[in-house]
């Protein structure tokens, strides 16, 4: 009589835990009802009629992607002070950094959208539009600054100052409408100029974005950690090789 067959294993290999899958349902409810809102619920403008609608992502995207980088520049001081040094940090910074720099795209397609309706061109050398540009290239010269060679901690401490230096860019780009006569138009929240729907419309744009980074936030620091990892190893191996070559070599 044949030995019977192990059963299948029935578990998975998964990155997700039970709170980053919620957190992932919560995410996905939360976009589709901004969706909602800002498609069918919110009415139109009486100026600009339905392309006001592009705000309810315009805005959002450009609060969270101030939010990221200030994260980031947090978590660089975090590594750089010798009590909390830890290349945790560095991988929060480094995650963060991404999702802001996506986040600041969205904001300058929207914007160009957005203007291409209200001022009838993709593009001015306004200083809103300017500053944001900047601010956008900036990050990415962050993240190639961490492409370079060295080891974890040499990327991590030239990362993390470059970071302290590019966070200071922020209130540049948020008071330049205030600062230089600009095109773009002043924080109309801020003045009270929007309220009802429209103002819960972007509050829930924030929600949404909010938990939106949350998640590409917990799951790319953990994919920078197993690709870490990776390379520890593959330098671990390297090393005893190299050794092993020598002791021939010797022989």
């Amino acid at each position: 009589m044949g030995r019977a067959m192990p059963a299948p294993s029935t578990t998975r290999n998964v990155t997700g835990t039970r709170f980053t899958r919620g957190l992932g349902i919560a995410t996905l409810a939360s976009i589709g009802l901004l969706a909602v809102l800002g498609l069918v619920v919110t009415p139109a403008d009486a100026v600009q009629r339905n392309g006001v609608r592009i705000m309810y992502v315009h805005v959002p995207s450009v609060w969270l992607a101030y939010l990221a980088f200030v994260v980031t520049g947090v978590a660089s001081a975090a590594y750089l002070w010798p009590r909390t040094r830890s290349l945790t940090w560095d991988r929060i910074a480094g995650a963060s950094a991404e999702i802001g720099v996506l986040y600041v795209a969205i904001t300058l397609v929207t914007g160009s959208l957005w203007g291409r309706l209200s001022w009838g061109r993709y593009w001015v050398w306004d200083a809103r539009l300017t500053t944001t540009a900047l601010l956008f290239v900036t990050y990415l010269g962050y993240l190639a600054v961490r492409g370079l060679g060295g080891t974890h901690p040499q990327r991590a401490r030239r990362s993390a100052l470059v970071a302290m230096f590019a966070v200071v860019e922020i209130p540049l780009v948020h008071f330049s409408v205030q600062r230089w006569n600009t095109l773009h138009q002043e924080e109309s929240i801020a003045k009270g100029e929007i309220n009802g729907l429209m103002l819960f419309a972007i509050f829930w744009g924030v929600v949404a974005f909010t938990l939106l980074y949350v998640w590409l936030l917990l799951h790319r620091q953990r994919v920078m950690a197993m690709e870490d990892a990776v390379e520890d190893r593959g330098l671990d191996r390297a090393l005893v090789e190299r050794r092993a070559e020598a002791l021939v070599g010797r022989t």
